[in-house]
């Protein structure tokens, strides 16, 4: 028979709205917040870097970071952000959400200021000292990932889970938006106090020595909201389904719930302590009969979509020329750069990025996760084949054009698979899996990022050397292949979308089978609202 449902579980599947519910997400989101400011500032100073610390006397161009340098340094916290999905994934699991929550937080506060003071005495030495402190940083972002997405699908109620733990990932956005306005500032401020001329007219004099300090003040400063949040994170309770279900402690699950919902929630003899019901373990052929399928799912979609992702700023070169806010490099200053670029990624942020994430919060619940992502996928293939099969069209003849249908792609994947693919691993597996197959997620996701970031910026290199990006890199497919298999791989992302159930409406036992013996059929958990008062 179906084991009974908890009434801890009940209330908090049922509880209307309270403001705990935002407290949540803000803490939860401010992780984000600091993990899309850290993995996405660095964009904004490789170029200075490079300029810096790659210079030579006598070159007609401004210095520029060695490919693999280059590679390295953007790519370093992707690896590290990987291997701390599946450890603290893992962990979340086994020592409980909350107890390793604090860990990546206090990761993320002193890798972002250690990154920042990553000193040595030639060039090789502080970008040695960067991607060590950048692998470790990364490493904090990646548990985030899964420990932030359980404790939120875990809080909420089962009518707006959805739009809860889109919430907490659409702070990526505003994290994204406020590392362009501090280098915005930052950059200004500097250029202010120390103007430069422009490389073409004196190029010695174009980096100026206090623009060493420019890029460290930028990075340092993701440290501030991570550590302002760190207190608020310790003094969360642990999740209730981590309590009962896997502590099997049912009556501090009780307890615990009431006091930070404000509600009156009966405390009730453990029916779990001594249930074995439900024991099979991730690599047992239990879990392969009721979830594989949901793991290949969560897993290819996640993978498939962040190649697609994180090749998009292979041609955001091309944007920003084409709306006029890039100069060629010859004719700005070391700062001035910084700014100009900071200002691009910030007008990216307002008009694509963003807009998407809140869409997704506001319809999820509604719509549900299957077809917003599937939605997604769709768009983004037909707007990759749209700038693909006439690419030099769209930039030599209409770049208007070419601006609108890249931040239609941009929209449509947060708005899509960017963030469904975050919630739904949170969703559908059991309570003593469910971080840890978060984790494999992510981590596989982010195996696509490394694909999309490192691998499409070779295969987008233009078979003529003159035309490429840098003469050294070698030759590639061209970008028109590149996005023609781009929007292949989207296509394959509608596909493994079929995978996965639908989680609207439900909650996370009856999405898991959480109550059922494992050789049981799958039901609907009692309903005993009546049973607790949510007044």
């Amino acid at each position: 028979m179906p084991r009974q449902q908890l009434r801890v579980l009940i209330a908090l599947d049922t509880v209307r709205i309270r403001w705990y519910h935002f407290t949540a997400i803000v803490i939860s989101g401010m992780g984000f917040f600091t993990d899309a400011y850290d993995l996405f500032s660095i964009s904004l100073i490789t170029k200075l870097l490079g300029r810096i610390y790659y210079y030579k006397e006598g070159q007609k161009k401004p210095g520029t970071l060695p490919i693999q340098v280059l590679a390295a340094v953007n790519g370093v916290a992707l690896c590290g952000t990987l291997a701390g999905q599946l450890l603290f994934g893992w962990l979340g699991d086994k020592l409980g959400r909350k107890r390793v929550y604090g860990i990546t937080l206090i990761l993320m506060v002193v890798c972002s200021i250690a990154s920042g003071l990553s000193f040595g005495s030639n060039p090789k030495g502080v970008m040695a000292a960067l991607c060590f402190f950048r692998f470790w940083l990364g490493f904090g972002i990646g548990g985030d990932y899964p420990l932030s997405a359980t404790i939120m699908s875990e809080y909420a109620n089962k009518k707006t889970r959805g739009a809860f733990i889109s919430a907490v990932f659409a702070m990526q956005g505003f994290g994204i938006l406020a590392s362009g306005i501090v280098a915005l500032i930052v950059s200004a401020a500097f250029n202010s106090a120390f103007p430069a001329p422009a490389f073409r007219e004196k190029a010695n004099f174009s980096t100026v020595p206090q623009a060493d300090y420019v890029w460290r003040v930028i990075l340092m400063f993701g440290a501030f909201p991570a550590a302002l949040t760190f207190y608020w994170r310790m003094k969360m309770p642990e999740t209730a389904r981590y309590t009962a279900l896997i502590a099997k402690n049912a009556k501090q699950a009780a307890t615990d719930m009431g006091k930070v919902l404000n509600i009156d929630i009966e405390a009730e003899e453990d029916m779990i302590a001594n249930d074995r019901a439900n024991s099979f373990g991730l690599f047992s052929k239990e879990f392969l009969r009721r979830h594989g399928y949901h793991l290949l799912g969560t897993t290819s979609t996640w993978f498939l979509l962040d190649i697609a992702f994180y090749s998009q700023n292979l041609f955001q070169k091309d944007i920003f020329t084409a709306i006029g806010w890039l100069p060629v490099a010859e004719n700005m200053n070391a700062i001035d750069e910084v700014y100009r670029i900071a200002r691009a990624q910030t007008l990216v942020a307002l008009l694509g990025t963003i807009p998407g994430y809140w869409f997704t919060v506001a319809f999820i619940d509604t719509v549900g996760r299957f077809p917003i992502q599937f939605m997604g996928f769709f768009f983004m293939t037909v707007f990759m084949l749209l700038l693909a099969l006439p690419y030099s069209y769209w930039q030599q003849h209409n770049p208007i054009g070419f601006v609108i249908l890249y931040a239609l792609t941009f929209f449509f994947a947060n708005f899509g698979p960017n963030t469904t693919t975050f919630v739904v691993p949170a969703e559908i597996f059991p309570a003593r899996l469910r971080s840890t197959c978060h984790g494999i997620s992510a981590a596989t996701g982010k195996a696509g990022a490394i694909v999309g970031a490192f691998g499409f910026l070779y295969a987008s290199q233009d078979p003529q050397q003159l035309r490429r990006d840098n003469p050294m890199y070698p030759k590639g497919l061209g970008m028109q292949h590149a996005l023609i298999i781009l929007g292949c791989i989207n296509a394959l992302g509608m596909l493994f979308t079929f995978l996965l159930p639908e989680p609207k409406g439900k909650s996370l036992e009856e999405l898991s089978g959480e109550n059922e013996p494992e050789n049981g059929d799958m039901e609907t958990p009692r309903d005993a609202t009546s049973e607790v008062n949510l007044l």
